[in-house]
């Protein structure tokens, strides 16, 4: 590891605290790892049990997990959500973003629009939980499309925020000489400005699938007695009242993490760029 430096000297309060911040990842992964490979008669209650290595690493745990949380028809459930939510999320969101980004600075109305989408971030989940549950078995949107609706509407405040940002990043001499060439805002914005913001939607669907694959409580809450599980929501089957599986349920753990890393890796190489360049002005 390449020690931080000021100059020529060692700067080790930035040292102690990148190996503070790796210990933070690293030590969680290894745990699950070691745990989803070993046999419920290798748990102790003692930590170096816990901390060991198994005596032999078996798929087992792998192959019930699946079993368990029906993992094919909770992974396809989990993917059709997430892929439709993001898609649907870059699509809308973008062009919220772009009407927002470029009138909120000379109309009051849009900076009004833009002010009540924003505040939505600090609308807790558990105030909207019964209203939305008995509201969309009313609608008969007690399924995965209502789901995707609501995931839809709880993400657009922090997508538009960072849209709307990134739009100042971008010229507006261009939509200007594309006016000029004879253009429409509609062509302007899908052949000109939605393909220059291609770092913010990989952004956005990096951040919006993450929070996506990873939620429990709103398929939990909308979908409960359905049987159309997410992944998460079928790996609640591990916990019991009288106990938990841990074995199974880290070994289920890694299987649903392995699509949403896949994703990450192709996406990477936006990420940081739309970071930076939608950060708010």
């Amino acid at each position: 590891m390449k020690k931080a430096r000021i100059g020529n000297q060692t700067n080790w309060t930035v040292v102690i605290l990148l190996i503070l911040g790796l210990s933070t990842v690293v030590f969680p992964l290894y745990m699950a790892v070691v745990i989803a490979f070993k046999q419920p008669s290798e748990m102790t209650n003692s930590i170096s049990g816990i901390l060991s290595l198994p005596a032999s690493f078996s798929l087992s745990n792998f192959s019930q997990a699946m079993e368990v949380t029906d993992f094919w028809r909770s992974l396809t459930n989990s993917i059709l959500i997430t892929v439709v939510t993001v898609v649907l999320s870059v699509l809308i969101h973008s062009l919220m973003g772009y009407a927002i980004g470029r009138n909120r600075a000379h109309s009051k109305f849009y900076k009004f629009v833009y002010l009540f989408i924003v505040s939505g971030m600090f609308v807790p989940f558990a105030i909207l939980m019964m209203p939305l549950a008995k509201q969309t078995a009313e609608m008969e949107l007690a399924n995965w499309a209502g789901v995707i609706i609501l995931y839809v509407v709880f993400y657009m405040p922090m997508n538009v925020l960072l849209y709307s940002g990134y739009l100042v990043n971008i010229p507006i001499a261009l939509e200007e000489a594309a006016e000029v060439d004879g253009a429409t805002t509609w062509s302007t914005y899908w052949k000109i400005i939605f393909p220059i913001m291609k770092p913010m939607h990989a952004t956005v669907a990096i951040i919006t699938a993450l929070a996506v694959w990873n939620d429990v409580m709103t398929p939990l809450i909308i979908m409960a007695g359905t049987g159309q599980n997410t992944l998460p929501l079928a790996q609640l089957n591990f916990q019991t009242q009288f106990g938990t599986n841990y074995n199974l349920a880290f070994a289920s753990y890694l299987l649903a993490l392995i699509p949403i890393l896949i994703f990450y890796v192709i996406c990477q190489k936006q990420i940081l760029n739309g970071v930076v360049n939608g950060a708010v002005k």
